[in-house]
């Protein structure tokens, strides 16, 4: 399989936008709003996951909220697959199961259909940013409850400083990003 991160993870990585001090001093936001707005750099984001993924058995792309949408929505519908939103607690209207995980401060929690995968289903997660990987821990929990296997958990960037990637491993999951950054850059 073609290493998507050497052929488009140096551009992207080049278009993402850092706001330093946001939303709060020390913090350094890795903004993808650049990327989405320069279609070039948008088609080579959804043409690298396409070209990762491809050539796999993805049943469906569970994104999440909010996104993860951006990005799953389109690359569920290059790869010909359903996509399903992983979203914050009471934005789904029908039968729900929820995982709650950790913050820095606090606790967050997600919700998925409970109808939304059949056993053995083989599931893409997608987000846009892999931190501390509560988010990514959570979805993928909600995925195995339902009989679902995840395939690979997958993001445009990583923040190995953060030990996301490192937990979500530990947890067993294959982890994926397009770039990434340390707290210097």
């Amino acid at each position: 399989m073609e290493d998507t991160k050497s052929v488009y993870g140096d551009y992207i990585k080049s278009v993402i936008r850092t706001v330093r001090d946001w939303p709060e001093p020390g913090v350094n936001f890795r903004d993808i709003t650049p990327v989405l707005q320069n279609s070039a750099a948008f088609r080579k984001l959804i043409d690298g996951f396409v070209h990762r993924y491809q050539e796999m058995e993805i049943d469906a792309i569970a994104a999440i909220d909010a996104r993860g949408f951006i990005i799953g929505a389109p690359l569920a519908y290059e790869l010909g697959c359903s996509f399903v939103p992983v979203r914050k607690k009471g934005k789904l209207p029908f039968k729900t199961i929820s995982e709650t995980y950790k913050l820095e401060y606090g606790e967050a929690t997600v919700e998925l259909h409970s109808d939304a995968f059949r056993p053995n289903d083989r599931i893409l997660v997608m987000d846009d940013l892999i931190a501390t990987g509560g988010t990514m821990l959570a979805a993928a929990s909600l995925i195995e409850r339902t009989g679902g296997v995840v395939v690979e958990t997958a993001g445009i960037i990583d923040l190995p400083e953060l030990g996301g990637s490192d937990a979500i491993r530990a947890a067993g999951h294959s982890v994926f990003a397009v770039c990434s950054f340390t707290e210097t850059e």
